[in-house]
């Protein structure tokens, strides 16, 4: 098996702890922009010191931009590609289309890697991220064996695959539950985690609902031939983590991995074990796991062991050499190591009075080359006997060899330089679409000028209401169904689709819907918003922010219980065993408060914020195209009430928020 072993380096000690242990690659993130922003990171200075160090031991380096970046970011977002680039770095990892649209128009030779905060999950996914200069997918941690074989059968794009660390409840890029609570966005880099807290369903004794075990598919490499790059999680783990995760990879890869290894694995840091129920199809109560006190006391009992592994440099690089001692010339040492040549000299040999130089003497001091990258390959030695060059002039030459080896040439790229552009407020009056759960919440009469119902609503319920279809955002496994599903109902008549997912989108703009985006897509900046027709933009902007998105037909949430999670674990199954009400089940907070679960006949459950977003008494600041309300747990009486209360711009008469309209989450 061949694969790249990708490593997390969240400071520059972790980095080295990565690369002396066996990486093939790391990924790191800079001080602004990356989902890791309370890891140390890297400013350009120490980025340039980490390629550097990377490059000279054939190690490459991807820079994560793996956040949603607004209008007025993307200037600095140019800037921080473009040092990178200047740096050396390998790859950017993106979530953001409308970033990855700017890295494609300004910076034509980078390589684009589509994070897993993308959700590109189907082969229609795949076409999506292609078709946007994207050259490799970071795959969700949640994809079965079968769906990962699909992926990889369905595309000639790289496949990255997480295989050990810690493991979200939600869908990755669709979770907004830290945002939501907490202001402190996941998409934006600084999730509180608060899914690790007391969450509770209804009868049972578990505390911790939301919380899973570690992922760890490193018994599985066997099964995963195709996927080019195996990836640690863990930019805000200790180095001896990320050591002994690389070391352990590595031994799989070498089929030497056991007992001892997971144990040692294990100690280093778990929460209560792993899993890989997601890879195996099983899952169930035993993938949920929280971190216990004799977790930590058996990391304590590890970590200098593991220190020990990557105290030293490991050399990986062949470094030939040709030495040449002629008499009445200077001596002079070649040395090539990885497409690279450096030649040094020194002084002229004397003739030797009692002991000249031998060919093996010489040999023993151009080997000696530790603490460096290289060892010694073929040494080809050209000297005419009788000659001698003390010992410290051979080591000297030696040395400044290696230094030349290790110097970095001064990188040019190809760079059209940045223009910003000026974003308006819109001033629209909006006109009002609405998507339900259940066509039965559908009033007879409504101010909807699109309705939109799930894809597994009846045919009846399509033509008697004249609803598009809403596509299920997760769709692991699914894309046959969808697409057959989606054909009939295009037979039919139905004409549109609301998708939050990329693979929906592109499936259903291929078999000719007009097609709107939904919330999924984390439409963040105009660019974004330009590239999806009729997108409803990110919850997690403000109204202000919103309002400047330049981008045709733009769309805001203004009611509804927003999704905070997109889950493949259905909570409320796993902790009591059942779901008998798959509309009326809740997961209760250590405050008390209660969240909807949602279940479908669709591999995925949303889990609903415990009040609904209401905007009916501010109208006035929404000046989008046009204005969404998402129904879900609603009565067809409650419905018409919400409608009433935004007919007459009235205050809410229920518990409510306002979500992040007013306050941008950080």
């Amino acid at each position: 098996m061949k694969f790249e072993i990708l490593a997390p380096a969240g400071s520059m000690e972790s980095l080295i702890a990565g690369v002396r242990s066996g990486a093939n690659a790391v990924y790191l993130g800079g001080k602004l922009f990356n989902a890791r922003r309370n890891a140390g990171n890297f400013d350009n200075e120490e980025l340039k010191k980490a390629v550097e160090y990377c490059h000279n031991r054939m190690v490459k380096v991807y820079l994560a931009i793996n956040i949603l970046i607004s209008d007025r970011e993307m200037q600095d977002a140019y800037n921080a590609v473009r040092d990178a680039l200047l740096a050396g770095v390998d790859a950017f990892i993106i979530q953001d289309t409308g970033l990855a649209k700017m890295i494609r128009e300004h910076f034509p030779e980078a390589r684009l890697h589509a994070s897993t905060q993308m959700s590109i999950m189907t082969p229609a996914g795949a076409r999506f991220a292609k078709s946007l200069g994207f050259d490799r997918i970071v795959l969700p941690r949640e994809m079965t064996l079968d769906e990962i074989i699909e992926m990889k059968n369905s595309t000639d794009m790289e496949l990255e695959l997480f295989v050990h660390g810690a493991l979200c409840m939600s869908v990755s890029g669709q979770c907004y539950l830290s945002s939501i609570l907490g202001s402190r966005s996941g998409n934006r880099g600084l999730c509180a985690q608060p899914c690790r807290l007391p969450f509770t369903a209804k009868g049972d004794r578990n505390e911790c609902a939301l919380s899973l075990k570690d992922l760890s598919l490193i018994r599985h490499l066997n099964k995963l031939d195709g996927v080019t790059s195996l990836k640690i999680e863990g930019r805000m783990k200790r180095p001896e983590y990320v050591s002994a995760a690389v070391a352990a990879v590595k031994k799989a890869i070498e089929s030497a991995y056991s007992d001892d290894d997971e144990y040692l694995l294990r100690s280093v840091f778990s929460r209560s074990g792993f899993t890989d129920g997601y890879l195996t199809g099983k899952r169930g109560r035993e993938m949920f796991g929280t971190r216990q006190k004799e977790d930590v006391i058996s990391a304590e009992n590890v970590l200098k062991k593991i220190a020990k592994n990557y105290e030293r440099e490991v050399p990986v690089i062949a470094a030939d050499m040709k030495f040449r001692c002629k008499k009445g010339e200077q001596c002079s040492l070649t040395v090539s190591a990885a497409g690279k040549t450096a030649e040094v000299a020194t002084d002229i040999p004397e003739t030797a009075v009692n002991k000249p130089m031998t060919a093996e003497s010489v040999r023993a001091r151009l080997s000696k080359l530790g603490g460096t990258p290289f060892y010694a390959g073929e040494i080809d030695i050209e000297l005419d006997d009788g000659l001698i060059l003390p010992a410290s002039k051979i080591n000297d030459l030696r040395r400044k060899a290696v230094e030349e080896l290790q110097k970095t040439s001064p990188i040019t790229i190809n760079a059209k330089p940045f223009e910003a552009k000026s974003y308006k407020e819109k001033n629209c009056k909006p006109y009002y679409t609405a998507s339900f759960r259940d066509a039965n919440q559908i009033p007879d009469k409504h101010p909807f000028a699109h309705v939109f119902i799930p894809i597994d609503s009846t045919l009846e319920d399509f033509i008697d209401n004249r609803a598009g279809v809403v596509l299920p955002r997760g769709l692991f496994g699914t894309e046959n169904d969808i697409r057959k599903r989606l054909d009939k109902l295009k037979k039919a008549g139905i004409s549109k689709a609301l998708c939050g997912n990329y693979g929906s989108y592109l499936l259903a703009k291929e078999l000719g819907f007009e097609v709107f985006g939904d919330f999924g897509l984390n439409i963040f900046n105009s660019e974004s918003a330009g590239l999806i027709d009729n997108p409803i933009l990110s919850f997690e902007l403000t109204l202000n922010q919103s309002n400047r998105i330049n981008a045709d037909n733009t769309g805001v949430i203004v009611y509804g219980r927003l999704p905070l999670m997109l889950t493949r674990n259905c909570p409320v199954k796993e902790s009591v065993g059942h779901c008998k009400n798959k509309r009326n089940c809740v997961l209760t907070d250590r405050k008390g408060l209660e969240f909807p679960v949602i279940c479908s006949d669709f591999p995925c459950v949303e889990i609903l914020n415990s009040v609904p977003l209401c905007l009916s008494d501010k109208m006035s600041d929404v000046k989008t195209d046009f204005a969404h309300f998402m129904f879900t747990t609603e009565s067809q009486k409650e419905v018409e009430h919400v409608i009433n209360i935004f007919e007459n711009q009235s205050s809410p008469d229920f518990k409510f928020t306002r979500g992040l309209s007013y306050r941008a989450a950080k």
